[in-house]
């Protein structure tokens, strides 16, 4: 009965850290009406039965109140001191009997409830089990020592008749059934009352967990979009001011010997800025949000500037007093466009770093190749070298920018300062 019970119960032995216990004034209320309703019913009961003559000699009156109030009573603190009201239960169960208390209906479920109360509520399931066997063997002792006692009055024994089984015998297994039932039930329900409290309070605490992750996801989501604005505004205006500042700074130097060659810088200075002004008006269109009246397609955003404005870049880089040659190597074909945004931003980045740190009569080159699974972009330059770190002002963010471009799109990049003089970029980009 008992193993049976426990078994199919089911559910943890011990919750660490949580518990059913205390419970509010709402569930004290609610066990106070259970209380005062059993109390009602065992009166009545009692009653009926004191009709019926269930005892030859009944308790008197008095005892049958008394007895109507130590079963019904004690439930009003169930889930207060859910094991101390079992045992309470228990004890006047047995003395209703002893007692002769003509009462054989409602005292069942007054201790079936305390039995269940045990198992629904109590965090200590260790104690919780011991107070239950405790209770579940004295009274299938107490059911023995009633089976055995009427075996050992002979007079009592009814008469076999031509029964198969013994009548007397019948009725004593039909009393260790109908207990067997009774007790596992009790366990059983108690049990399974506590696990499905464990899975709530479990499902409970993921549901929470998983609102505070989307809580973190979407906050990380908005960290994520400022660092691509970050870089984007750094591919965007780095690469335009340097140039901007390296022809201003030209013109200044030539303007009294050479107005024509000032006037050509200054072009290119113009021609920069308006460039950045317009690449600056289409990142932030695409930041707009949607409805606006001034939407951007796609091919117009600047993460999407492709491999067609490398020889562009390196002419805007020549333009700048720093001649730049650029060569495709391979068979030139269609890439992704997330590779190619990249590829560009990449080599202007790199040729920003020319433009600034390489020195003013650095030669650079940009060199794209074409490989059977990715293309390798390559821009290198004659200028400081090693020096250039040492010599540079730069915040760093650029390289930075360039190693998490290239690890979006599961590429290799290679910085650094050449054995034989000048600084190298290389990055090859997956295109498969």
């Amino acid at each position: 009965m008992t193993g049976t019970g426990a078994t199919a119960g089911g559910g943890p032995t011990q919750d660490d850290g949580w518990s059913r216990l205390p419970v509010g004034p709402r569930e004290h209320r609610q066990d106070a009406v259970l209380a005062l309703v059993l109390a009602g019913a065992l009166a009545v009961s009692v009653t009926l039965y004191s009709a019926v003559g269930l005892y030859d000699d009944p308790a008197a009156w008095w005892v049958c109140a008394l007895m109507v109030v130590a079963n019904a009573g004690p439930l009003a603190f169930r889930r207060r001191f859910p094991m101390t009201v079992a045992v309470v239960a228990a004890l006047a169960f047995a003395a209703t009997q002893l007692l002769h208390v003509p009462e054989g209906l409602f005292t069942n479920f007054t201790l079936f409830i305390a039995l269940y109360t045990v198992g629904a509520w109590c965090s200590d399931r260790v104690r919780s089990e011991a107070v239950r066997w405790f209770v579940i063997a004295g009274m299938f002792a107490w059911v023995f020592l009633a089976i055995v006692f009427r075996w050992s009055v002979p007079s009592a024994l009814p008469d076999d008749g031509h029964s198969v089984i013994p009548p007397f015998v019948a009725s004593s297994l039909l009393t260790i059934v109908i207990n067997l039932v009774y007790f596992g039930a009790a366990w059983y329900s108690g049990n399974r009352a506590w696990a499905a409290a464990v899975a709530a309070h479990e499902l409970g605490q993921r549901t929470a967990e998983l609102a505070a992750e989307r809580e973190r996801s979407a906050a990380q989501a908005v960290a994520l979009e400022r660092v691509r604005i970050a870089r984007e505004l750094h591919d965007v205006v780095a690469h335009h001011v340097s140039l901007m500042g390296v022809q201003a700074g030209a013109a200044r130097r030539v303007l009294d010997r050479d107005p024509a060659q000032a006037a050509a810088s200054l072009g290119v200075v113009e021609d920069s800025a308006r460039t950045a002004v317009e690449e600056l008006r289409r990142m932030l269109g695409t930041l707009r949000e949607p409805g606006t009246d001034a939407p951007t397609t796609p091919a117009e955003a600047p993460s999407t500037e492709g491999l067609t404005r490398l020889p562009e870049l390196a002419r805007a880089a020549t333009d700048a007093g720093h001649e730049t040659g650029f060569s495709v190597v391979g068979d030139e074909r269609p890439v992704p466009p997330t590779v190619a945004a990249v590829t560009y931003r990449i080599a202007q980045e790199a040729v920003t770093n020319v433009l600034k740190h390489a020195g003013p009569d650095a030669r650079a080159d940009l060199r794209l190749r074409y490989l059977p699974d990715a293309v390798e972009l390559e821009v290198t330059d004659t200028g400081a070298g090693a020096r250039a770190s040492r010599s540079a002002g730069g915040s760093g963010l650029g390289h930075v920018g360039m190693r998490e471009r290239v690890a979006a799109v599961g590429g290799r990049i290679e910085i650094g300062p050449r054995d034989r003089g000048g600084y190298l970029v290389r990055a090859w980009l997956p295109t498969t």
